[in-house]
């Protein structure tokens, strides 16, 4: 169900203001990178449009992008010939990776953009877990971004409707959430999210997708990277904050 095939077309209406372009989205990772070789190997493993990924060869590392959904993998393609990167990409899930990439390959990771809550469960969630952490050298890092859902949960099923037009590429459009909160935690939770662009003669258009999630908490993940042999260094986690990131290394 979850594909980002509508939605991987006008994604950019999802991503804010500041991380808009690739050298922003790279920069709000400064304290990470700063810890990595210039000619650092790097995977995306959720690039979503290539944001991230576009911006991290920006700075000379040796970047692999990779989506499950190939729409996604297109747009960073797209993005990366628009910027004269060195980006190779792929379509793959996590749990493919380790058919592609050999055991060790990269000195950092990145699962970013809230992604990780689309893998089916605790054990689709740990499978993911154990593919990054194979792909990781001794001492190399895993970077994730998560939505705080203990949170999301406790506001339970809503629609939110944005109270601001966002303009990308010269249009505008209002942005839209409905949540399905699922009465217990290992459940399959649905996000819809619709995109309802404004054209110049007044109408709507409206592109939407209904995405599947299964949550979890910041104890669970926390334990789950411990079992794949990661050692959490950095965590902004807060109950009162939407967002939190994590930095694992691998022991």
């Amino acid at each position: 169900m979850t594909s980002y095939n509508e939605l991987g077309e006008v994604y950019e209406w999802l991503i804010s203001d500041a991380k808009l372009g690739p050298a922003e989205f790279a920069a709000s990772f400064d304290e990470v990178l700063g810890l990595l070789p210039s000619d650092a190997h790097v995977l995306d493993c959720s690039c979503g449009t290539g944001q991230l990924a576009v911006g991290l060869a920006g700075r000379g590392m040796d970047v692999v992008a990779t989506d499950a959904s190939e729409v996604m993998v297109r747009r960073t393609q797209e993005l990366a010939l628009e910027f004269a990167a060195r980006v190779r990409t792929l379509r793959a899930a996590w749990e493919e990776l380790p058919d592609h990439f050999d055991d060790g390959t990269f000195d950092v990771v990145f699962c970013v953009g809230n992604s990780l809550h689309h893998a089916e469960g605790a054990g689709g969630r740990l499978a993911a877990l154990e593919s990054m952490a194979r792909l990781l050298g001794r001492g190399g890092r895993l970077v994730l971004t998560s939505r705080t859902w203990e949170l999301v949960r406790a506001r339970g099923s809503r629609l939110d409707i944005g109270d601001r037009l966002v303009r990308r590429n010269g249009r505008d459009a209002v942005v839209i959430y409905r949540w399905e909160t699922a009465p217990r935690w290992d459940e399959e939770h649905h996000i819809e999210i619709a995109i309802a662009q404004l054209d110049g003669g007044g109408s709507v258009i409206v592109r939407s997708e209904l995405l599947s999630c299964w949550p979890y908490r910041y104890d669970e993940l926390a334990a789950e990277l411990r079992q794949v042999g990661l050692r959490t260094e950095v965590s902004t986690f807060n109950l009162e904050a939407e967002n939190y990131t994590v930095v694992a290394s691998k022991v």
